[in-house]
Order: C-alpha cells, then sequence, then structure tokens
C-alpha cells in the first residue's frame, strides 16, 4: 500500500512543479494590444501633441523613441497581419491590403488568407479567449469576441454594418452592447462624420473588456490614418483626431480598471505605419504601354502600387528573363529614373526584406513621391495633397510607435531596434503561449528580468 501512496504523492508534487512553472511562464493574464493607424512617435514624445494619455503611458514603461519597423510595403493589411503572427508578408501571404486582380472593394478579409500560426490560434490552443474590434484579416478567424473588417463589395448589397453582421461573434454581440447601452447601431456608427468610427470601436472593445475579460484584447483605431492620407502628417486636422483617439485609449484604460484587471493586464500601444506628406507621384505603367507590354487585353508585365512602392508581375513566365530586362533598361532610361524618384528592388533583396515572393521586381519609391497604377497621362506629376504610406519602412518618418505598460513589463526605459514583427513574442512572452514567430524576436528589455528568462 505504501508504493501507490508514495507514487501518488510525487505525481501530485510533480503537478504542482509544472503547475508553477506554467504561472510562472504566464507574466500577465490580459494583453490589450491597441493598435493606432498611422501611429507616430511624435504623438508620445511631442508634448505639444494633445495626447496625455499616450504621454503618461511611455512614461510609466518601455517605449520606442525612434519608433519600429513596418513592413515592406508599409500598408495596413500585411502590417496588421505581420503584428498577430511575427512574421512577414512573403511568410503570412497578406502581401498588400487588396489581393492581386481582385475584384472592386474586395480586400484581404478572411483570416483563412494567412498561411501562418496567429496570435488568434495560439490563445484558443492554451485554452484562453480572446477578442478584436476591426482588426483586419480577421473574419472567420478563431477569436472568441471578434467585430471585424468586412466592407461591401462590387455586387453585394446592404452596408458596411449589415454586411459585417454575419461574422461578428458571438452573433448577438452588437444586441447585447444595445440592450446595455440603450443604443442602437446604424451603418453610420461606421462613418467618419464626428469621428463616428472610432467612438464605435471604442465601444464595441469596451463592452468586450468589461464583460468578458479576454486574455487577448486587439483594437484597432483606424481616425488618425484617414485625417493624415487626407491633410499630411501635421494638418489641424490630425492633431484633433489625435486628441479624439487619445481619448479613447484613455477609456480603454479607465475600462480596465472597472473590469478589475488593472494589476494583471498588460497594455501594448503601437501602430502599422508612419506617414509621409504627398509631393509628387509616378506611374511606372505608362512607360510600360508606351513600350508595348501593356495593351488593352493583354499584358506581359505590369505594376501593381501599393502607395510608396509598386510590384512588378510578367504575364508570360516563359519569356520573363527578357520582359524583365527590358523593364530595366526602360525603366533606367526615365527621367524619373535619372531623378531619383525610386531605387530598383531585384528578387534577392525582396527575399531578405520578406516582401511578396511573386514579384519579379519592386520600385521603392523616394519619400513623398507615391506610386499609381494608370497607363494614360503624363507619367509624373505634383501631388502636394494630403499624405501617404507604403514606402520603404527604413525611412524615420514611415516608422510607427510603441510603447508597452503593466503586468511584466520593465520599469521605464526607451528600447531601439525593434519591428512590428517583434511585437507577437511580447504578446506570447506575457501570457506564457506555445507560439513561434516565424521572424520576429523577443527584443532585450522590454520585459521586466522575470519575462525575460
Amino acid at each position: 500500500m505504501s508504493l501507490p501512496i508514495t507514487r501518488l504523492l510525487f505525481a501530485v508534487a510533480l503537478f504542482a512543479f509544472f503547475a508553477e512553472g506554467c504561472s510562472t511562464a504566464r507574466t500577465a493574464k490580459h494583453v490589450v494590444l491597441i493598435s493606432l493607424d498611422g501611429s507616430r512617435t511624435d504623438f508620445y514624445m511631442d508634448t505639444s501633441w494633445p495626447a496625455p494619455h499616450l504621454q503618461r503611458l511611455k512614461e510609466e514603461g518601455v517605449y520606442a523613441a525612434g519608433g519600429i519597423r513596418s513592413v515592406f510595403p508599409s500598408v495596413t493589411y500585411p502590417s496588421h497581419t505581420t503584428l498577430v503572427t511575427g512574421a512577414f508578408p512573403a511568410r503570412h501571404g497578406i502581401y498588400y491590403n487588396v489581393p492581386i486582380g481582385a475584384k472592386k472593394g474586395h480586400w484581404y478579409w478572411n483570416e483563412n488568407a494567412i498561411k501562418c500560426e496567429t496570435l488568434w490560434k495560439a490563445v484558443k490552443d492554451a485554452g484562453m479567449t480572446s477578442g478584436a474590434v476591426f482588426w483586419p484579416v480577421s473574419v472567420g478567424a478563431p477569436i472568441n469576441y471578434n467585430f471585424p473588417v468586412r466592407r461591401v463589395e462590387a455586387g453585394e448589397t446592404g452596408n458596411n454594418l449589415t454586411i459585417k453582421l454575419p461574422f461578428i461573434t458571438p452573433p448577438g454581440l452588437l444586441k447585447d452592447i444595445e440592450k446595455k447601452t440603450g443604443r442602437k447601431f446604424t451603418a453610420s456608427d461606421l462613418t467618419q462624420d464626428d469621428y463616428a468610427q472610432s467612438k464605435t470601436i471604442g465601444t464595441i472593445a469596451c463592452y468586450i473588456i468589461k464583460t468578458y475579460k479576454p486574455n487577448l484584447m486587439a483594437i484597432h483605431f483606424v481616425g488618425i490614418d484617414h485625417k493624415e492620407h487626407e491633410y499630411g502628417r501635421e494638418g489641424a486636422p490630425v492633431r484633433e483626431v489625435v486628441r479624439v483617439t487619445d481619448s479613447l485609449v484613455g477609456t480603454v484604460l479607465q475600462t480596465i480598471k472597472e473590469a478589475g484587471i488593472e494589476e494583471t493586464t498588460t497594455v501594448i500601444v503601437t501602430g502599422d505605419h508612419g506617414f509621409a506628406d504627398n509631393r509628387a507621384y509616378f506611374k511606372p505603367n505608362v512607360y510600360l504601354a508606351r513600350h508595348g507590354l501593356i495593351k488593352a487585353h493583354k499584358w506581359a508585365a505590369k505594376f501593381h502600387a501599393a502607395g510608396g512602392s509598386s510590384f512588378l508581375y510578367l504575364g508570360d513566365k516563359a519569356d520573363s528573363a527578357d520582359v524583365l530586362d527590358s523593364v530595366v533598361a526602360l525603366l533606367k532610361a526615365t527621367p524619373e529614373y535619372h531623378q531619383g524618384y525610386f531605387r530598383m528592388l531585384d528578387r534577392k533583396t525582396l527575399d531578405s526584406i520578406g516582401a511578396d515572393p511573386h514579384a519579379f521586381l519592386a520600385l521603392a519609391m523616394k519619400e513623398g513621391i507615391s506610386a499609381r497604377n494608370g497607363t494614360d497621362g503624363p507619367a509624373s506629376g505634383k501631388n502636394d495633397h494630403g499624405g501617404g504610406h507604403g514606402y520603404d519602412p527604413a525611412y524615420p518618418d514611415l516608422h510607427t510607435g510603441f510603447i508597452a505598460v503593466g503586468a511584466g513589463i520593465s520599469a521605464h526605459k526607451n528600447i531601439a531596434g525593434m519591428g512590428i514583427k517583434d511585437v507577437a513574442p511580447v504578446v506570447a512572452k506575457l501570457l506564457g503561449l506555445s507560439f513561434k514567430a516565424p521572424d520576429g524576436v523577443l527584443i532585450p528589455g522590454i520585459l521586466a528580468d522575470k519575462g525575460n528568462k
């Protein structure tokens, strides 16, 4: 009888040991990941910006004074997918906002387009819960409480709210919020009028946090990006939307406190890309059309623009080498090339930065010069309205913000050398997830000493 009892006691001790190991590996019970689309370091490094909550968080936790690097192209959907996979676009498969050849209005909505593991799946596999509001490429994702991005496409009926209803989880989420708040959601709640969309995102996110307390909560505030596109980096409306967005971040922080989870929660505020002011445009397809490479119903070569970059696709793979040589030669002969409008990135370079593996060549535009797809009219011209992104993420203006504060995070510290690919490893480590980022690494200094071990 004594031997089984001994074995039982040993088993109990062993279980306790591993349970303790798991609990020490997990330094936060909740992570709230907030993405401010178009976020820049100015907002928390320069106190002239009306962002007191961001500036306070920066003083309390870890931050990147010089920002963190995006991906190439530095646009929203590839970037947000990198945030939750720790992978470059070449690995996760979301190369642009819009798939090549997609019908009008169709973007990368569905999570099943992602080719590697996501934090959503890792959280689910660990028996934890997750929530997301307006996170790109999240339709159909294994997220417990999800209000994804989905808009009306060509040929579809309805509006940007009704088209989204079948993809919200749980199905009664909006009705539950309406009962709690006494408000009725309409399509106007997803417009830019009076920052309605940003406020709606905040309302839904705070309800999920307070009601369900998910282990991972991801929130995507989009208003800053819209105003920067319209008014550039320094327009007065940009300052106003930063003020509104910062106040919504403050509301999220207050909700965490009211939910009783402040002491066990880590808050990460980051973004997808920075912004550059527009100065000019370039349409490389104009030259391809002039040289017969693009015709009315057939093309041998064609560029796909992504803001501050453009990617070359070839139609006939049999003579791809000759066509590629022709494209390179004709671009090198253009006045725009000699004026430094763009750099040409070959396939080897694209591989090294994790860009679209199907492109034969890419143009990295000079900061402030945007790429366009058109084949008619002048190949280039002045464009002094608004701002854009999609540029080489090495440009300092294209760096995005990063602040981390709360459970498991180091005391006030500036970190450098980080990219958005390195955010997912931080989240995974905090929650003790079995998750391996394909390209991201855990940057030293972000986590408190116990978390870095």
